[in-house]
């Protein structure tokens, strides 16, 4: 039987995904906004906003369930992350709120005028930084060693995140978002041309995160030990590796014979494969090599008050959730287009 920590442990997990597949390709999308080039640079930015508009306010709901999970469930790992990472935190937040005032700003700002276009540039720019940082704060929650009595400033809140592999990690986030967002785009329109053009970013994206999760493989050796050892000398972590890697190459394939709601099912298949290898890896680590789900737990009678509160909570959510994807995301979501496209 499955004790109460390692539930709501699963529970942050399943909310980690469902932010990264929901949340995490907006913030793609943010980059492709930024990215837009050609004479198509319109219809593009058209087709991003249209995608984007209904959803991403919805699909914040999980970064918020994240925090309450942490903070309410594994208070002791809530200070210690707070503390010791305040600054990415703190950076991903403004990014965060710089993104959303901006796109609210820009949808009801004069559209040809020049303040607009600021609104553009800081809706992109923000979601190009926000995704790095969320990338590089798991990075260093992954790798852990958060010093108790650090000598520096710099030694206590700096040097944890600025190492490779958190970087890596960022790096391996934002391209992963951008690479959902492609995907997701394709699907988005009837538009031949856009659909060709994102259907190209789709597969270089996916080429270029395959790079550089290679590059994360290698250096978690040396700076996430605990976390490369159990990929590597579990059957299941290995089972898991190599679903990843068949998943990638059958997205990029469906993707290359245009094959785009196979292609779409293959990448989330693939984005959630590596999430939860991550999060299995780490069990039951919250921050290596001392913070566990069970050392850093609330008492027993506050995690069964939290338990109850996601069981009732996601009989509203779920049923919210998908009433407003049916209603604004109902072509794409089932692989046929729109009415009004």
């Amino acid at each position: 039987m499955i004790d109460l920590e390692a539930t709501l442990a699963i529970a942050l997990l399943i909310s980690l995904t469902f932010y990264a597949l929901l949340g995490g390709a907006d913030y793609g999308a943010g980059v492709w906004h930024l990215l837009a080039r050609g004479p198509t640079r319109g219809e593009q930015h058209k087709l991003i906003g249209e995608a984007i508009g209904p959803v991403w306010e919805a699909n914040h709901v999980w970064l918020i369930l994240i925090v309450t999970i942490l903070f309410t469930a594994f208070p002791t790992a809530y200070a210690r992350i707070s503390v010791t990472l305040h600054i990415p935190l703190t950076l991903l937040v403004i990014g965060i709120v710089l993104r959303g005032s901006a796109y609210a700003f820009r949808h009801y700002d004069i559209q040809d005028d020049e303040l607009h276009v600021r609104w553009d540039q800081l809706f992109a720019i923000s979601s190009l930084i926000s995704p790095l940082l969320l990338g590089i704060t798991m990075g260093s929650i992954t790798m852990g060693h958060f010093p108790l009595s650090p000598d520096s400033f710099f030694a206590g809140y700096v040097s944890n995140w600025i190492q490779p592999f958190p970087l890596a990690i960022g790096l391996l986030t934002l391209v992963l978002f951008a690479y959902l967002a492609a995907v997701y785009l394709i699907l988005e329109t009837q538009d031949v041309t856009l659909q060709d053009k994102f259907r190209k970013r789709a597969i270089t994206a996916a080429m270029l995160a395959g790079v550089i999760g290679e590059i994360v493989f290698f250096l978690g050796q040396s700076y996430a030990p605990y976390l490369w050892g159990n990929l590597i000398s579990s059957t299941w972590g290995v089972t898991i590796i190599l679903g990843t890697i068949l998943f990638t190459f059958a997205a990029v394939w469906f993707l290359y014979t245009r094959r785009y709601w196979w292609a779409r099912t293959c990448a989330i298949v693939q984005v959630t494969l590596s999430i939860w290898a991550w999060g299995i890896a780490q069990f039951p680590y919250l921050v290596p090599p001392h913070l566990t789900i069970y050392n850093s737990a609330s008492p027993t009678i506050t995690l069964q008050f939290m338990l109850l509160a996601l069981f009732v909570g996601a009989l509203l959510l779920f049923p919210s959730l998908y009433y407003l994807f049916r209603i604004f995301k109902g072509g794409p979501l089932l692989g046929f287009k729109r009415d009004h496209e």
